[in-house]
This record gives structure tokens, sequence and C-alpha cells, in this order.
């Protein structure tokens, strides 16, 4: 007796904040891979179909699909360097850290929290 079938694996790739194109929303979207394998008594072998990529927007849970071109731009664009001359984020000119929150276009950084129920 011969155990045959299909197995599909679920990767993320990264989450990206994008402006949502069903609810408008900016919100994280995360970008996720499936890969579907051909399986021999249980053990993924070689993938039977290529891989699909989609992203799923975070604040009202559409998913659409997107191409492997678009979605290696969008990886590249989400975790690539800084363009040449830049410091990378959280660092300041020559490398140096930044105080947490200045510059990072948070206007509340370094502000204690304000109690509204205390006079």
């Amino acid at each position: 007796m011969i155990i045959f079938g299909t197995s599909s694996k679920l990767v993320q790739l990264a989450m990206l904040n994008l402006l949502c194109g069903f609810c408008g929303n900016p919100a994280a979207h995360a970008l996720r891979k499936r890969v579907t394998k051909f399986s021999l008594f249980f053990i993924p072998l070689f993938p039977i179909a290529p891989a699909k990529h989609s992203l799923q927007c975070t604040f009202c849970g559409a998913q659409s699909e997107v191409s492997k071109e678009n979605a290696e731009q969008m990886l590249a664009q989400g975790q690539g360097a800084p363009p040449a001359g830049q410091p990378a984020p959280g660092q300041g000119m020559g490398g140096v850290p930044q105080q947490p929150g200045a510059q990072s276009g948070n206007p509340f950084a370094g502000q204690q929290p304000q109690n509204p129920y205390q006079s």
C-alpha cells in the first residue's frame, strides 16, 4: 500500500505597512507564500505547482494575490538597506544611535503619558 497526496506550506515573508485597497486604511499587511508539494508517506518531496504569493490586510482581513515579481519587489523595499549616504533607521549621522523617538516622526516621543482623570 502506497500513501501519497499533496501538502501545502504557508510561509510569512514579511509584514509591510501599506494602504489597503479594500478598506482604505493604512495598516500592516502580511506578505505570504504558499508552496504545494507532492507527498509520499507524509513526506513532502517536490513542488507540483508554482508558489503563490498573497497580501492580507491585518485591519479588515482582505486578501489579494500578487505576482512573484511584485512580491519580490515589495520584500526588497520593505527589508532593503537605506539609500547610499543616508543613515539606517534608528541611527544618527555617522552611525551613532539616536535617542528613542528622536526625529522618528512621533510627535509624542519623549513625553510622559498624561492621565485625563487626574486634575
